[in-house]
């Protein structure tokens, strides 16, 4: 076991409570005995402490009794300022100052979705990106799932002033602030080169390269019913054979991990069937697009289905959401270098982070 899967597990241990902040955006309250609170203490690590935030997710394991529910078929019940979807076993109640979520299972996709909601109340928004501060400047990097973010990351933070913000998601301020979500990162077997130290040592055996999309596409099939079982999940996530879990203290040192930075460059990352690298200049619009739906589309398919049923009861309208989650990110990019970057989809993490890098440094260098 390594380092980082000894002190995920030590801080994981007894449900007591917790607390976490946000940036200061948004609190988060973990009731003793929450059977999904080691999974939250795994993932929300980074904001563990006290919040004196004034939105706020109260979490725990016990279901408040609602009566005059409706229904919508078999899929969920609701009322005006509820929401139960019992295939998920998860409850929403709409609070004074933000919403309860209540179940017994692992309550990190039902947290996930109403935290970027109530972020956007404060003008602020989750996103699904790689982000590092360069010098003082801040580089966000939005993409798809699996097209380098971290491999290039750890090419960036290798940089002499470069320093480490989130390989997956961070938050996004409407006065173009990124703020840095330092959770554990997901190294799977591709990454060896790159992290060759968090390869080394006694650890927990990977599945080799040419099984791991299959592995992963067994991991995603499954997901929505392991999330009903916190300690099946809990287990999953640290011994899955598919990556290593590490944190990026661990990996680049708490020197190099930044809190915040000012948006300068903007570049959203993809693959495709060609076979040299294309980088395309685009608008605010189209990355604003870009970059709500992106983060939609990445969210698990459990928070994806508690998104729809907020919307179709009306507990969080859809429209307004993401309405107003685009209108954060595009005055956040406002005057901000957009680009697109097409890299081709046969090349290499290796490669792919090398390329990335240079550009970035090239870019806010020249």
């Amino acid at each position: 076991m390594s380092q980082s899967e000894r002190s995920v597990t030590k801080e994981s241990g007894a449900p007591a409570g917790a607390s976490f902040d946000v940036h200061g955006l948004v609190g988060i309250d973990v009731a003793p005995g929450t059977p999904g609170e080691s999974q939250l203490r795994d993932m929300l690590g980074p904001f563990l402490g006290g919040s004196h935030a004034p939105l706020r997710l109260h979490v725990s394991g016990e279901m408040t009794a609602v009566t005059d529910q409706s229904h919508a078929e078999d899929a969920y019940r609701f009322t005006a300022d509820s929401l139960y979807l019992p295939a998920d076993r998860v409850q929403i109640i709409e609070t004074r100052d933000g919403y309860a979520v209540q179940g017994n299972g692992e309550l990190l996709t039902a947290v996930i979705p109403l935290l970027d909601a109530l972020c956007i109340r404060e003008n602020a928004a989750m996103i699904h990106a790689a982000v590092v501060d360069y010098r003082g400047s801040g580089v966000l990097l939005p993409a798809w799932g699996g097209v380098g973010k971290t491999s290039t990351v750890a090419k960036l933070v290798a940089k002499p002033g470069v320093r480490f913000m989130a390989d997956d998601w961070a938050f996004l301020g409407s006065d173009g602030m990124l703020m840095g979500y330092a959770k554990p990162m997901f190294l799977k077997p591709h990454h060896k080169t790159i992290y060759p130290d968090m390869f080394s040592g006694a650890r927990k055996p990977l599945a080799p390269g040419w099984l791991t999309n299959s592995v992963a596409r067994l991991a995603t099939a499954v997901h929505p019913v392991i999330v009903r079982y916190p300690k099946t999940a809990a287990f999953t996530r640290r011994w899955s054979p598919e990556h290593r879990m590490v944190h990026p203290e661990e990996v680049f040192g708490p020197g190099r991990i930044s809190s915040g930075a000012l948006t300068r460059l903007a570049i959203f990352l993809e693959r495709f069937d060609g076979s040299d690298a294309r980088l395309e200049t685009r608008s605010t619009e189209w990355m604003t697009s870009r970059i709500v739906g992106n983060f939609h589309s990445e969210l698990p398919m459990v928070s994806r289905r508690l998104v729809e049923a907020l919307g179709a009861t009306g507990l969080v309208p859809l429209e307004e959401y993401f309405a107003h989650k685009a209108a954060v990110v595009r005055q956040a990019l406002d005057g901000v270098p957009c680009s697109l970057l097409r890299i081709p989809a046969s090349w290499s993490a290796d490669r792919t982070s090398d390329y990335v890098a240079n550009l970035i440094s090239s870019k806010l260098e020249e």
